[in-house]
């Protein structure tokens, strides 16, 4: 399964890694020292339980910076792994193996949580009308990777951050005034980017439609809201958001397509069990 690295990803993971061998490294790796400095070893990368692949050129990225480890990969990103499975062999100085090992298998267990929790999402909501969103409740620094995870899980992203669209919620529409107001503002600000607002009520919702954002944020409807709604004319797509599970999801109306944004995505997000495995040394002649 090929996934395609969107450039606003590319952009992060060698500032991401940059700092997290900082972080882990500092004066040096005082424990690799006891290795011999021209020890060379082959390792192997094996997940302990079923789970979604992700983090490969994060993985890719700590060993380049550390040196003179080659990466064999034996898996894709958004392939569906089976427990056990060796996802790629390590071959190079065993000193930056071992240096690398936690900082390549902690991007790695993140994102794989990440896209393995979107791809029991996407799954869910097979067959019906509904994609489901991420949100901006990522993991601090690592929002570029997290939104990536979601991608190789089948689900979809909602804007990466402030820059990129406009999200109207409660507070900006009360600082500006009223939901006419906000989205006209917005119009006439930027009027290339993406317009979404919240509404709380179905008048909400009405006023909305009428100047025709790209996305309406239907905020915490009950179902029978959700009813009502999918019968409003509108041209900009619907979103529902807070408080729905995806029992709730299953059975919104079939009448129309529906976006579902769920922060769970990103912060409820368990790390997937990884182990690195030292199979051979040798020395440099």
């Amino acid at each position: 399964m090929t996934i395609t690295l969107p450039d606003y990803v590319r952009d992060d993971i060698q500032r991401n890694v940059s700092f997290a061998l900082e972080e882990d490294i500092r004066s040096g790796d005082i424990t690799a020292q006891l290795i011999d400095a021209d020890s060379e070893s082959t390792a192997t990368i094996i997940t302990r339980e079923s789970a979604v692949m992700c983090g490969i050129p994060w993985a890719n990225e700590v060993f380049r910076q550390l040196g003179e480890v080659q990466i064999e990969w034996h898996v894709e990103d958004g392939d569906r792994l089976a427990a056990d499975t060796a996802l790629c062999t390590l071959q190079g100085n065993t000193r930056e193996i071992l240096t690398g090992e936690r900082t390549a298998l902690n991007f790695l267990q993140t994102l794989m949580g990440t896209a393995t929790t979107a791809r029991s999402y996407a799954d869910a909501v097979e067959g019906t009308t509904v994609t489901i969103l991420d949100t901006r409740k990522t993991l601090p620094g690592l929002r570029a990777g997290q939104k990536y995870a979601v991608l190789c899980g089948g689900c979809q992203n909602h804007r990466v951050g402030l820059y990129d669209a406009f999200l109207i919620k409660e507070n900006h529409v009360v600082a500006c005034g009223g939901i006419t107001a906000a989205i006209e503002r917005a119009r006439a600000l930027t009027p290339e980017k993406k317009i979404i607002v919240e509404v709380e009520t179905l008048e909400e919702l009405e006023e909305a439609a009428k100047l025709k954002p790209d996305q309406i944020m239907l905020d915490n409807f009950s179902a029978q809201m959700l009813k009502e709604a999918a019968s409003v004319t509108t041209e900009s797509a619907l979103e529902v958001s807070g408080n729905l599970t995806l029992d709730d999801a299953i059975q919104l109306p079939e009448n129309r397509e529906w976006f579902l944004s769920s922060g769970a995505l990103t912060k409820h997000i368990k790390a997937i069990d990884l182990s690195l495995r030292l199979a051979l040394q040798t020395f440099r002649k």
